[in-house]
């Protein structure tokens, strides 16, 4: 199972938010790339960065600070937020990125998905954000009436080859993932699924791992300490 550190960037800072919500934005790094090298150094094989101005208005808008991550740091970086588009897609991943995150625009352009994943492969993914097993769109701000596996499932018949699971009820809160929901995702698809929100001790870390997900990001446990990134790697 991979870790993946996320570095949520709001306005050009490091933030975290709870349960999506742009209000509650609480900064951890005033410059992202310190957090960057932060999880560098303790060991990270991969990074998740997510542009969340992107995601609210649907186009990149930090893509200095995460051009400045990628140029810098000599790890693959997974990147979301905003990427509605073939040729959005397409910048970044020239620009190098070890992977690209399709979220809102998978909902609304299936097609899209299923272009990048025959053309990129392994370095496409779709991002499935849930609120009661509902897929939310838009950073989070609309919840659409699209069931999270039906459409993994569906998307994996595409040919994805990864997918990010969220549940926007326990992310930012440390109070551990939606296991039903997370052991029902990993179970009804055969591909990389990457756990996300509520990620809170390295009990959760290994219980993901015997559970089968092929990897977890990590947020608010790393920036509040409440999980040692070295021990987990460890894990």
């Amino acid at each position: 199972m991979i870790l993946y550190p996320a570095i949520d960037i709001y306005d050009g800072k490091c933030v975290r938010l709870t349960q999506g919500k742009f209000d509650q934005a609480k900064v951890y790094f005033e410059n992202p790339l310190d957090a960057a090298k932060k999880w560098a150094d303790l060991g990270a094989q991969w990074l998740h960065v997510v542009d969340l101005n992107g995601a609210k208005e649907g186009k990149p808008v930090n893509v200095k600070p995460i051009e400045q991550i990628m140029t810098s740091i000599d790890l693959p970086v997974q990147i979301g937020g905003g990427i509605r588009t073939q040729d959005t897609a397409e910048i970044f991943l020239t620009m190098g990125a070890g992977r690209i995150v399709i979220g809102s625009a998978a909902i609304e352009d299936p097609d899209l998905v299923q272009i990048l994943a025959v053309k990129y492969e392994d370095r496409v993914a779709v991002s499935l954000d849930a609120k009661d097993g509902k897929v939310a769109i838009h950073g989070w701000q609309d919840v659409s009436d699209k069931d999270a596996i039906e459409l993994a499932q569906h998307f994996e018949g595409m040919g994805l080859h990864a997918l990010i699971y969220t549940d926007i009820s326990r992310d930012g809160m440390m109070s551990g993932p939606n296991w039903d929901g997370m052991q029902k995702m990993v179970e009804s698809v055969g591909i990389h699924v990457i756990a996300s929100g509520g990620v809170t001790t390295l009990e959760d870390v290994r219980r993901l791992k015997d559970m089968g997900a092929g990897g977890c990001i990590l947020g608010r446990s790393l920036y509040e300490g409440t999980i040692d990134l070295a021990e987990a790697l460890k894990v």
